[in-house]
């Protein structure tokens, strides 16, 4: 917060930065804080009494207190019904705007991402409900396949219980009592952070409604011919025993031997491996290098380079396997695969087990020879070494080569390992039988409507990102062997009792539901269903399948007759990380793309991946992640400790990480409030792919709310019961009155402006320098003697209350957005006035009038500066708050500027603290013995100290302050003499 604003309004900000980081969060503080005063729990009242309780000023608590503050608000929106748009009143206007959340893991929990995303969502949708848009924002949660069975799993495991044990329909009983159990509770967090989503609209990924829209894509796509079955390779999770996709693929890069825990032990990595095999009927050998020695028990060819003299005679011989003596391994040209000039010039080929041998096999028409059960055991195909965790069968492999002389050595060697997300497993290459999506015909289309416009990322620079990976873009493997997700609509058929076979699509029947299945099987085959047996595929789809569908299967397709469909397909924007816009995002524009020939959304906005404060990734085993529920409501150090200890960290980073908690938290977190929580990460948004996250400034925004609450106050008990609100002209009103309205129409401009722009840093900055820098700083300050009960001038009084009124009013429908339970609670206590909305929530956003006049910000900006330099003169004598010197102004710089001086020093003495100053035009003779300074060329400031200031004191402040000014001048003639000696 400091920071931003440093360049903004001066040192003195930094200043106050460190005095505030010294006092925050120390628990006597937070402690007295509480104990202030008893505040009534409205969740417990009678939602009238609470109502009625809220909207009275008179009964303004002391403080601000986020809980407070926060409870009944969400439920009467809800109540209110001001988050659901009628989709046919909708259809009645173009102003429509529509998001749908990106649905969070169904067992998850709110991290920080999820709030960061939220605040930007939320302000989004909230702004244009303001604006008068229908908007629909839209939420949902994803079954996650992967993630959700692995949760399952392991609770079973604690029970010495397995999925095998159950069978596939017990297992997915558990699945969903877990799921019911567990899956509210993110929806409940969101509720927290105030996201105003359409609750009547929740969609979850494995809703009957959604299931039907899956299985509608997949057959509809067959029927394109856009899915189709082939067996290649997959990443294959020995772990989870499943095909996976990249997004689920962590890579490690090493540049040593290094050691990993993975499931069945701990396994050394980083070695190459050199062995010969002899070629048949010779006592030749030719000398091949490996990184994963075990995968040689599935080599079917050694290749060489055609041009290579060294091999060219060996070309079409066979080679002898020292372990399968019956294995045929031929030596083959292939000039694609091996550079002679790299290693032996000899490379052996295991087409089933490695993406580049894959191709090598495919080009040759080499056999294609597995050797991994699923669980990554060695199979029948690798002979002697069968039943062998693959990574103990490369060590046993190593040591019979030996034995064989066959072995000639090993070096370091820098690679790049694949792990899986879920299980830790290494990820092995495997050949399985998968359905895919043919994304060949569609990528140019995707490129397109980003080159065209027709979809908007922002920020833009992602987009030769989008354009980099669209132009490699490979067809998609949407199976998974999982239980817990979509089944495959997809049935084999056995028919006349002919055995099908799996590889084949021809013996595979897509179809909507099985008596479909059974229709097309009759009318394909030709023969009575009696003779024809369905089984419907195990596996289900890639999780982001049903995903890539939510921008339109949450509306009703594939009803598209449907109302939700017709008012809000296609969305409007999509809102995410920029870490998914590849495996999300650009999944919806593909379906979209054909199955409407548009776009799902007209904009995407990429927001920043989140870090800790030192840049590092946020992640459980470094003890850095940041609840931000802990945020909103505080957490003891204590309790950050005990949640490390009760977590699932090895024990060997449990020490480090209490010691980190211990080192980041030692007063353990205030409590800040969702408004401050949201406010805060708002203001973080700036052009950057990271954000490094300082709780300290989020506490920061906590005080920013009270400092608000505070000005309230103020007002509430200043404002007279027959105020009323009126259109104030700021060119004819009192000096300050016209200047705060300049201000609030300037600030209006910019949040709008920032936005419109996606500039969300941009818009919390400009209402807070105008709120605090000129509302309360100046403003308030100026007005207490035009509002005291001395102030005789009610013509002055009333135009002033009536200003004062219009800013909270304003001010609160600015801030809505970024802070909606602060700004709802405290705008219902203004008064009422006619046409007044019951809630913020559809109150209308300001709009800026153009006000501008020079003149009246060039006046109060010279009271401004004259207030600074009298606050500098007290300042640098040290006085002690109590005190308040005579002050005398000389003017410099003509009638004008004297007259706004002399006609406002009342408010001069009020902002300045001081007394009241005497004018003057020119210089007197008793202004002499008085501390002076300067306001540019527009005046001098005197302050009489005399009695005030210890003499001794200020004339070594002020030889130290020469002694630094003489040392800046050396240094500046010394850099003009090095200059001059140059030339």
């Amino acid at each position: 917060m400091f920071t931003r604003m440093l360049s903004l309004y001066g040192k003195s900000v930094k200043k106050k930065e460190k005095e505030f980081l010294k006092t925050i969060g120390k628990e006597k503080v937070v402690k007295e804080y509480k104990q202030q005063q008893q505040v009534p729990d409205f969740e417990l009242m009678d939602p009238q009494e609470a109502l009625k309780a809220k909207r009275d000023p008179s009964k303004i608590l002391d403080s601000y207190h986020p809980k407070s503050v926060e409870s009944f608000w969400y439920k009467y929106w809800e109540t209110n019904k001001y988050f659901h748009p009628n989709a046919n009143e909708a259809l009645k206007t173009d102003k429509r705007y529509v998001m749908v959340l990106p649905p969070p893991n169904v067992t998850g929990y709110l991290h920080i991402g999820h709030a960061l995303t939220s605040a930007i969502e939320d302000s989004l949708v909230r702004i244009h409900r303001q604006r008068g848009f229908a908007t629909c924002y839209l939420p949902g949660t994803d079954h996650a396949g992967i993630a959700t069975q692995s949760v399952v799993e392991r609770h079973l495991a604690k029970q010495n219980i397995s999925k095998w044990d159950l069978g596939r329909d017990e297992f997915l009983k558990h699945v969903w009592e877990w799921k019911e159990k567990h899956g509210k509770e993110i929806l409940s967090q969101l509720k927290r952070v105030g996201s105003s989503l359409d609750w009547d609209r929740f969609a979850f990924t494995m809703d009957p409604k959604l299931q039907i829209a899956v299985t509608e894509a997949f057959v509809k796509m067959h029927e394109m011919g856009l899915i189709y079955r082939a067996n290649r390779l997959v990443n294959w999770s020995c772990g989870l025993r499943t095909a996976i996709s990249d997004i689920e693929v962590d890579y490690a890069d090493i540049t040593k031997p290094t050691k990993f825990k993975i499931p069945g032990g701990e396994y050394e990595f980083g070695w190459l491996t050199y062995f010969t095999y002899q070629v048949k009927g010779s006592d030749e050998t030719i000398q091949v290098a490996t990184t994963r020695l075990e995968t040689m028990l599935g080599d079917t060819a050694v290749a060489v380079n055609s041009k290579d003299q060294r091999y060219q005679h060996l070309i079409g011989k066979e080679l002898v396997h020292p372990f399968i003596p019956n294995r045929k391994i031929t030596i083959i040209a292939d000039d694609v695969l091996v550079d002679m000039n790299y290693g032996t010039g000899a490379v052996k080929v295991t087409p089933a087990h490695d993406p580049n041998d894959y191709e090598c096999g495919v080009r040759n028409q080499l056999e294609f020879i597995n050797i991994f059960d699923e669980d990554g055991k060695i199979n029948e195909n690798g002979g002697q070494f069968k039943g062998l965790h693959r990574f103990d069968a490369r060590l046993k492999v190593e040591e019979e080569l030996k034995k064989l002389g066959a072995y000639k050595d090993r070096q370091p060697n820098a690679m790049r390992l694949g792990f899986c997300s879920r299980s830790k497993d290494v990820i092995e290459p495997l050949i399985k039988p998968q359905w895919y999506v043919k994304c060949s015909t569609i990528k140019e289309r995707m490129i397109q409507v980003v080159q065209t416009g027709e979809l908007v990322i922002v920020p833009e620079e992602y987009k030769n990102n989008w354009y980099r990976w669209m132009e490699g873009l490979r067809d998609w493997c949407i199976s998974r062997q999982l239980w817990w997700g979509h089944r495959c609509p997809a049935y084999l058929a056995t028919v006349n009792g002919k055995v099908p076979d799996s590889n084949n699509s021809d013996d595979w029947i897509i179809a909507r539901n099985l008596e479909e299945a059974y229709q097309k099987a009759e009318a394909k085959y030709g023969v009575p269903r009696d003779n024809i047996e369905l089984k419907q595929d195990e596996d289900v789809l890639d999780t982001w399948f049903s995903s890539g569908l939510f921008p339109f299967s949450t509306f009703g397709w594939p009803d598209e007759q449907h109302p939700d469909f017709a008012a809000f397909f296609p969305n409007t924007i999509l809102e995410t990380g920029w870490d998914i816009l590849f495996f999300w995002v650009a999944r919806m524009v593909q379906f979209s793309l054909i199955f409407f020939n548009k776009v799902p959304f007209k904009y995407v906005f990429l927001h920043p991946i989140i870090r800790d404060k030192d840049g590092k990734k946020m992640s459980k085993t470094l003890g850095n992640v940041i609840d931000p529920v802990e945020v909103i409501d505080g957490t003891s150090l204590d309790n950050l400790i005990k949640k490390v200890k009760e977590g699932n960290l090895p024990a060997h980073e449990v020490e480090r990480t209490v010691a980190q908690k211990k080192l980041d938290y030692p007063n353990g977190i205030s409590e800040c409030g969702s408004d401050a929580l949201r406010f805060g990460l708002l203001a973080y948004m700036q052009k950057q792919d990271h954000i490094n996250l300082n709780v300290a400034h989020i506490e920061g925004y906590r005080q920013f709310c009270n400092k608000i609450w505070q000005s309230f106050r103020f007002a509430l008990q200043k404002l007279r019961p027959t105020v009323k609100y009126q259109q104030i002209d700021p060119n004819t009103a009192h000096l300050f009155n016209g200047w705060i309205l300049l201000k609030l129409d300037r600030a209006i401009t910019l949040v709008n402006k920032s936005f419109d722009d996606y500039e969300f840093g941009e818009a919390t900055k400009a209402f807070y320098g105008f709120w605090l820098y000129e509302f309360c700083d100046v403003y308030i300050e100026s007005i207490k003697n035009i509002l005291s009960d001395k102030n005789e001038d009610e013509t002055l009084k009333t135009q002033t209350e009536s200003v004062l009124l219009t800013i909270l009013d304003v001010g609160m429908r600015l801030l809505h957005p970024m802070m909606p339970f602060l700004s709802e609670e405290l705008w219902q206590k203004l008064p009422h006035y006619e046409g007044k909305a019951s809630s913020l929530c559809i109150a209308s956003y300001p709009e800026p009038q153009g006000w501008a006049n020079k003149q009246i910000e060039d006046d109060v900006e010279l009271i401004n500066g004259v207030v600074k330099t009298i606050r500098q003169v007290m300042s640098d004598a040290q006085l002690p708050a109590n005190i308040k010197p005579e002050i005398a102004i000389v003017s410099l710089s003509g009638q004008q500027d004297y007259d706004v001086l002399s006609n406002n020093s009342d408010i001069i003495g009020l902002l300045s603290k001081s007394q009241k100053p005497k004018l003057y035009q020119n210089e007197v003779p008793e202004l002499k013995t008085w501390n002076q300074n300067t306001f540019g060329t527009k005046a001098k400031i005197f302050a009489n100290l005399k009695g005030q200031v210890d003499s001794k004191k200020e004339i070594e402040r002020i030889e130290k302050q020469l002694k630094l000014i003489q040392g800046q001048l050396d240094n500046v003639k010394k850099n003009i003499d090095i200059r001059l000696l140059k030339q």
